[in-house]
């Protein structure tokens, strides 16, 4: 397996739609990205069940908790809301020299 920091296209906050496993076909917003593993958490996507442990210590209280677990960022493609479909993501620079990421297929900003 490669080792190392893997680059993506995607940022924390990008609106995704799951293309690929258990969930496809639903949208969420990308909470987190872990490089090094090549893997994203999506908010409402991908629930596991976590059994904890009480820790009167800290205040919690065991029990089952749900939870969203990383996936592949390979299963994840970014949403466009015009288009009302998914698509790729492409660069550009502004007229201020900036670079900025657009929607490949109707060329519009990514916010």
């Amino acid at each position: 397996m490669n080792k190392g920091i893997f680059q993506t296209k995607l940022r924390t906050g990008d609106e995704v739609i799951v293309i690929s496993g258990k969930d496809v076909g639903k949208k969420g917003t990308l909470r987190e990205i872990l490089k090094s593993k090549n893997k994203g958490i999506v908010t409402g996507i991908n629930m596991v069940k976590k059994h904890t442990k009480p820790n009167p210590e800290m205040g919690i209280t065991g029990g089952v908790v749900e939870q969203e677990a990383a996936m592949s960022l390979s299963n994840l493609a970014i949403w466009n809301p015009k288009k009302k479909s998914k698509d790729k993501i492409a660069y550009s620079t502004s007229k201020e020299g900036k670079k900025i990421r657009l929607y490949k297929s109707d060329g519009a900003e990514i916010k």
